[in-house]
């Protein structure tokens, strides 16, 4: 025997239906909540905000909830795909708008730039464990923060595992294996 509890009444859903159609999603309040707050941003004459920070409504920043449904567009089900096309006007991102997805030898790469930073301007390796190099740096050329002397340390202890070629630059910027 199926219990009713907490089940709702016909007529109340029927009610619930007229007031909006979508109230109850299968997708997460938030983001249902930040879809209602947009539609009335929009419905009192506004643009749609496509930056983090350009509209905050009710604490959500409806900017970011727009931005990352376009770049989540994949994740979306199809009945919010919809929704957000249809009723907001929203489309999914273009490639090029696309964050670029760093592969692990470039995000070594990277630290190694900060490495070979450090040891220009200091003249050895012997990087503090908590310390964080700045560089300019990657294809969009932003400043970016490593922490140096973490990877440092790991790329000690993994000295056994790295290919020969990445040992021989470290060891060329004064890398000291123990």
């Amino acid at each position: 025997m199926e219990s009713s509890a907490g089940a709702l009444s016909e007529t109340r859903r029927e009610q619930l239906e007229e007031i909006d159609a979508s109230w109850c999603p299968s997708w997460p309040v938030t983001w249902q909540r930040c879809f209602h707050l947009v539609r009335m941003h929009l419905d009192a004459g506004e643009a749609l905000p496509y930056g983090a920070g350009d509209v905050v409504r009710q604490g959500e920043d409806l900017g970011r909830w727009v931005q990352s449904v376009r770049l989540g567009w994949d994740g979306l089900t199809a009945v919010q795909q919809w929704m957000c096309e249809q009723v907001l006007g929203i489309e999914l991102a273009a490639e090029d708008e696309k964050p670029k997805r760093r592969t692990q030898a470039d995000k070594w790469a990277l630290h190694y730039e900060a490495a070979r930073q450090f040891y220009e301007r200091e003249g050895h390796l012997q990087v503090p464990r908590k310390h964080v190099e700045r560089i300019v740096g990657g294809e969009d050329q932003e400043e970016r923060e490593h922490k140096l002397g973490a990877w440092i340390s790991n790329q000690r202890s993994r000295a056994a595992a790295l290919p020969p070629e990445r040992m021989k630059l470290l060891a060329a910027i004064g890398m000291r294996w123990s």
